[in-house]
């Protein structure tokens, strides 16, 4: 193969890469329900940061992305007409390491699946606990296949 050759199989490569990405993206939106990224004191009034939304039935799971400076307990209440649910999520560091270093990386312990059984309004109250200065982002995302 020649030098030409050997390029337009790179570029096509590329295209063929970079649609497939494309396209997973837009399928992995369409499954999340809810998100926000807290990290602005501004979002919180009296350290609450509350919205709402509209979510379909199915089967759903939390996906947060925490850091070490964000809330060391994280108070989430969703509440609608037919649907209740709270829960406290208590950040945890994993501690890892390799050659030349030990670093941490950081979860929310708690439960994350949730099941709604209609459509519903829902009011979502976040409490940071007192830490309205530690980003976490928060994610509600229907789970494939439901």
């Amino acid at each position: 193969m020649n030098k030409k050759n050997i390029g337009i199989l790179v570029i096509l490569g590329v295209v063929i890469l970079g649609v497939s990405i494309s396209i997973d993206s837009k399928e992995e939106n369409n499954d999340v329900a809810f998100h926000i990224t807290l990290a602005d004191p501004e979002l919180y009034t009296n350290g609450i940061y509350t919205s709402n939304f509209t979510i379909e039935s199915g089967t759903y799971f939390f996906r947060f992305v925490p850091n070490g400076s964000s809330p060391e307990i994280l108070s989430i209440k969703l509440s609608g007409q037919n649907y209740s649910f709270i829960e406290n999520y208590n950040l945890k560091g994993i501690p890892h390491e390799s050659e030349t270093s030990k670093y941490f990386t950081w979860e929310y312990e708690g439960l994350k699946n949730i099941t709604i059984d209609s459509m519903e309004e829902i009011t979502i109250v976040i409490n940071s606990n007192g830490n309205v200065m530690g980003s976490v982002s928060v994610d509600i995302i229907k789970k494939k296949g439901d």
